[in-house]
């Protein structure tokens, strides 16, 4: 049998986030789930290490490589479209989750559990830092497109930074504290 799980896992990188705003720099769902990846790992990493939680970071890792997967098939909705009132919201978390079971079906009947916890998230703290993962990946976009010049991302970094301090997650408030100055930096401050 072959398999078309990891060509259409490759297509992430046509899928461009942010279709609504003017990018200074363009970006695409494959570059921002490594972001997020690299992210959630490191809140499992702070959770674990200084607040004495449980959650696997290399789970955590995974599960937001492959946290928009669904979009491969269904496209990046906007933000203030996805989220505009419930019904929207619960009609495209349905879509998400059919598309997640496309791509499930796509791989090898043998492989397909080991799959399950990282497309369709299992694990609710995982699910958890995989969203403020997310959000935190939004944030950094935001801040960088700022640090461009490009005052379209103003009010859309308000927000996030908003909703991140919402979510009562000491290991996000302890990314936001000690990391997160950095990235309005340039390289030459960064030394």
């Amino acid at each position: 049998m072959r398999s078309h799980f990891f060509a259409y896992i490759s297509r992430m990188r046509f899928i461009q986030r942010w279709a609504l705003m003017r990018n200074t720099a363009p970006e695409n769902v494959q570059e921002h789930s490594h972001q997020a990846a690299v992210l959630a790992h490191a809140l499992a990493v702070i959770r674990r290490e200084k607040f004495g939680g449980t959650v696997d970071p290399g789970l955590a890792a995974a599960a937001a490589l492959y946290h928009d997967a669904s979009e491969i098939l269904t496209g990046d909705m906007p933000t203030p479209i996805k989220y505009h009132n419930p019904a929207i919201q619960n009609a495209y978390k349905d879509v998400e989750a059919v598309a997640e079971r496309k791509l499930l079906d796509m791989l090898p009947e043998e492989l397909r559990a080991a799959y399950v916890p990282v497309l369709t998230g299992v694990d609710p703290e995982v699910e958890r830092l995989v969203k403020a993962a997310d959000k935190l990946s939004a944030y950094i976009k935001c801040v960088e497109e700022l640090k461009a010049g490009n005052a379209e991302f103003r009010e859309a970094a308000a927000q996030t930074r908003r909703a991140l301090e919402s979510y009562g997650l000491p290991e996000v408030d302890y990314f936001l504290e000690t990391f997160l100055e950095s990235f309005s930096l340039t390289l030459d401050e960064l030394k």
